[in-house]
């Protein structure tokens, strides 16, 4: 039997953003901000989530913190070592650090976030050489569909006159 070849973590992997995207999709039939996450460790998915602030009124219900809290569960550890998150919008101040804090190496993302994100655009949490845990980011994995999730969502909102 031919074994597949195993995940690089540093190479970007279309499969597993799709899954993220397929969380996002299922906040925005909820009303949230569509916006999903997984993690993956030796090539299978041990956590995933999307945004459920609006559903618990909790403000630090991201689509990360939930996949993280549920990849530590499964790890038995809160270091997140040899894993890798997707996530289809550039992580915000709190989740950038909670993936210091997690010791996670890898971080891919689909879209950046010009209000909020701190990989690479309005901040570098997770590679401030003062921190004490860097991590690989590589941004713009399938970044038009996780964009246009987001826009379609917004103008929605804007058109019933909310957000």
């Amino acid at each position: 039997m031919i074994q597949p070849a195993p995940i690089n973590p540093l190479q970007p992997n279309e499969r597993f953003m799709r899954l993220a995207l397929a969380q996002a999709r299922y906040a925005y039939e909820q009303g949230e901000v569509p916006v999903g996450a997984v993690i993956v460790y030796e090539g299978r998915v041990i956590g995933e989530g999307y945004n459920q602030r609006e559903m618990l009124n909790d403000p630090t219900a991201h689509a990360e913190m939930i996949a993280i809290t549920q990849a530590a569960q499964v790890l038995e550890s809160w270091r997140l070592l040899d894993c890798t998150l997707y996530v289809t919008l550039e992580p915000c101040p709190m989740c950038a650090g909670a993936l210091v804090q997690a010791r996670l190496p890898n971080i891919v993302y689909g879209t950046t976030d010009p209000k909020g994100g701190a990989c690479h655009t309005l901040y570098q949490i997770t590679n401030d050489p003062r921190l004490n845990h860097r991590c690989t980011v590589i941004g713009g994995l399938l970044q038009e569909e996780c964009a246009f999730l987001l826009q379609e969502f917004f103008a929605e909102q804007r058109a019933k006159g909310k957000k």
